[in-house]
């Protein structure tokens, strides 16, 4: 009999650090905890230079953890793999290739024992979805910047990966592009469910995309501070958010940490240390009413 997975993520004491030339370590990232419950999306917010894409960057496999662990769906870690599909701020496509080449060349790999005419049908679909029906055979150097981050959305959804891993992905795009992608991602998140974690410097855009956002401390020697849930019913609507007064309350929370509070290290002070466990229990719960932060 089997039973259903508790957590889809667990990190587990994870530190990086750096050698300096003088010698020494510099230590970026230092006992990070962080426990995400299958189908949940989660920010990380925190100043510049805190480690927010040090951490991700490990949970994709692309960099060595110096201590601690991470298990995906039950197991140990430490190498890129299909399993994440992750979106960079730049979506790094093939310039050689048009769009629809770009989101084959994972499909090829991840559905290798399907029909050319399945894989074709499965990139096909992820183009469309985000919008791209009409441009799938243009080349990156024909699409705009918006454009091109669609590509990269629909090439890591097309995976079917058990986790999605975002760095700032809307962070060189101008406001109206960026409201639009955050929709088109929300939908596509909507029908799949797949785990998410984000790195994002926008308050507002983690509030409206994220169950939970995880404020970290500034580094080096970076460590979760705080951890915010967000109550508002799925789905969401911009407008209808922007017209609560809870939207505003969960702003300053995250605001007065980022100003005032992100020096702090929990750790040194155990009545400041947010209890994750229950920060995950509470985030799967429907809040009608007041700001819970934990």
């Amino acid at each position: 009999m089997s039973f259903p997975q508790k957590y889809m993520l667990e990190i587990s004491k994870l530190w990086k650090a750096y050698p300096n030339p003088s010698g020494g370590e510099s230590v970026i990232v230092k006992d990070f905890n962080l426990k995400l419950r299958p189908g949940e999306f989660t920010t990380l917010i925190g100043h510049s230079g805190c480690g927010k894409s040090t951490v991700l960057s490990i949970v994709a496999g692309l960099s060595e953890a110096s201590k601690g662990g991470i298990i995906l769906a039950g197991r140990e870690t430490t190498d890129p793999g299909p399993d994440r599909g992750v979106v960079f701020q730049s979506p790094c496509l093939l310039p050689w290739m048009t769009a629809y080449e770009n989101v084959m060349l994972g499909v090829k790999q991840v559905y290798f024992t399907a029909s050319k005419t399945e894989r074709c049908q499965i990139a096909e679909y992820y183009l469309s979805v985000v919008g791209l029906t009409d441009s799938m055979h243009k080349y990156p150097g024909e699409l705009s910047q918006g454009m091109r981050q669609r590509v990269g959305i629909a090439r890591a959804f097309a995976l079917q990966p058990k986790m999605l891993l975002l760095d700032e992905p809307f962070g060189m795009l101008d406001s109206l592009t960026r409201y639009e992608l955050q929709q088109v991602l929300l939908e596509l998140w909507r029908k799949f469910r797949i785990t998410t974690l984000m790195v994002t410097h926008d308050v507002d855009e983690a509030i409206f995309l994220s169950d939970r956002v995880i404020m970290m401390t500034d580094g080096p020697e970076a460590e979760v501070g705080d951890i915010l849930s967000i109550p508002f019913e799925r789905p969401r609507e911009r407008k209808v958010l922007m017209e609560d007064p809870h939207y505003y309350e969960l702003r300053e929370q995250l605001i007065t940490f980022l100003n005032d509070r992100s020096h702090i290290r929990p750790s040194h002070d155990p009545q400041f240390m947010p209890s994750l466990d229950m920060a995950s229990e509470l985030s799967n719960q429907t809040l009608s009413t007041g700001v819970t932060i934990v």
